[in-house]
């Protein structure tokens, strides 16, 4: 894990892409199942403990590793927890869902955040529910040409699942990452379980089932990371996956659990809103993009110095300031040959907020919306996603 300490209160956590990621972690299975990956596999599990008939990656969306540490160390998952891992940058499901769904980071695969500008469709979408960002489907565009990686189910020599909610499985995003997995489609976590336990008990076959439970996430953002309701939820899991552990015992599969992130808490006077700031807003060609703690500005180039000054002056102690490009160089999206997509993606000048700042603007017909918790940022909260194992 890498950190770059400015002060004692601010730091940034970035994403080890060289053996400590979840992109490493698809590395391992990819190995496993007797494919070459791109990147390297993960310290924490080499492929060679990959050994099982199933393989099941579990996905919670919204499981932070400091979520845990602070509220579920008595739970079946702290217990079996191997370590930390880390997000992709920005860590948030959209990016962090795809290189699941491929393998690959940010800079191969170029989905960078909820909210994208799209070139090849001169719109600013939003990717998974593959809409414009307001609200009109992308549905004349063909979804391959936008997610154009190869789904990671058709790189590896196994029988392979997809368990995901019923309100998602048959969405544009879904159907062009699952490639030759049979997608399942469950409605309630007794459900999800279910359904898991059912795939591993399909056929003789060699299987790799992949599995996503998305409410932890939400319930962080619609009440914050110390609200009890997420941690209640929390504990729910830990309960559930206790007995689903005990329920496969004997069938040779391994179980691997993780987040695609964490989230950090925010409250209504750290949320800058982009329509207090006109000067500001004038400098922009779009509106803002990525995420709400990772925001891609495209600035008019008779207005970038305005736009510096006023960021400068205004937000030095609420964000960094980068241009994307130096990003991309640095190796924040991931390492080796970046997609053609990329640079058009992330904007021309990166905000990375500080502290738990978050960025926010609003298009004609949008509501003021205020999450909780956030993500996307470069903090531990974040980026720090737990490595949980078993075998049964």
């Amino acid at each position: 894990m890498h950190y770059k300490t400015y002060n004692k209160k601010d730091s940034i956590c970035l994403p080890d892409y060289r053996g400590g990621s979840i992109v490493n972690l698809m590395g391992s299975i990819s190995r496993a199942f007797g494919h070459s990956a791109m990147y390297r596999p993960l310290k924490l599990l080499p492929p060679g403990e990959l050994s099982a008939k199933n393989i099941i990656l579990m996905v919670i969306d919204g499981l932070g590793y400091e979520f845990l540490n602070r509220n579920g160390k008595k739970g079946f998952l702290w217990k079996n927890n191997r370590g930390v891992i880390t997000s992709v940058f920005p860590p948030t499901t959209a990016a962090a869902i795809t290189s699941f769904r491929t393998g690959l980071a940010p800079q191969q695969h170029a989905l960078t955040g909820w909210f994208m500008y799209m070139k090849e469709l001169g719109v600013v979408a939003m990717p998974l529910p593959f809409t414009s960002r307001s609200g009109v489907s992308l549905g004349i565009a063909d979804p391959s040409m936008i997610f154009r990686r190869k789904s990671f189910f058709d790189m590896i020599k196994a029988q392979s699942y997809e368990i995901m909610p019923e309100d998602i499985i048959d969405s544009d995003y879904t159907i062009a990452m699952s490639g030759r997995a049979k997608r399942v489609s469950y409605t309630s976590l007794p459900g999800f379980f279910r359904s898991i336990r059912k795939a591993i008990r399909s056929n003789s076959r060699r299987k790799y089932i992949y599995s996503y439970w998305p409410v932890l996430d939400t319930m962080c953002h619609v009440f914050g990371t110390r609200h009890k309701k997420p941690k209640q939820h929390l504990a729910e899991l830990q309960r559930r996956i206790e007995s689903f552990a005990r329920s496969i015992k004997g069938t040779d599969s391994i179980v691997i659990i993780t987040g695609d992130h964490g989230l950090m808490e925010t409250n209504r006077e750290k949320a800058i809103w982009l329509e207090k700031h006109p000067a500001l807003k004038d400098t922009l060609t779009l509106p803002l993009c990525g995420e709400p703690r990772a925001v891609y500005c495209y600035v008019r180039p008779s207005k970038v110095k305005e736009f510096k000054a006023y960021i400068n002056r205004h937000f030095k102690d609420k964000c960094w300031l980068y241009k994307s490009e130096d990003l991309i160089k640095k190796n924040y999206f991931g390492l080796l040959k970046a997609d053609r997509s990329l640079q058009d993606r992330v904007g021309d000048y990166v905000l990375l907020m500080k502290d738990n700042y978050i960025l926010k603007d609003r298009i004609l017909g949008e509501d003021r919306h205020f999450h909780k918790g956030n993500h996307g940022g470069v903090s531990r909260d974040e980026i720090c996603v737990p490595l949980i194992v078993f075998k049964r």
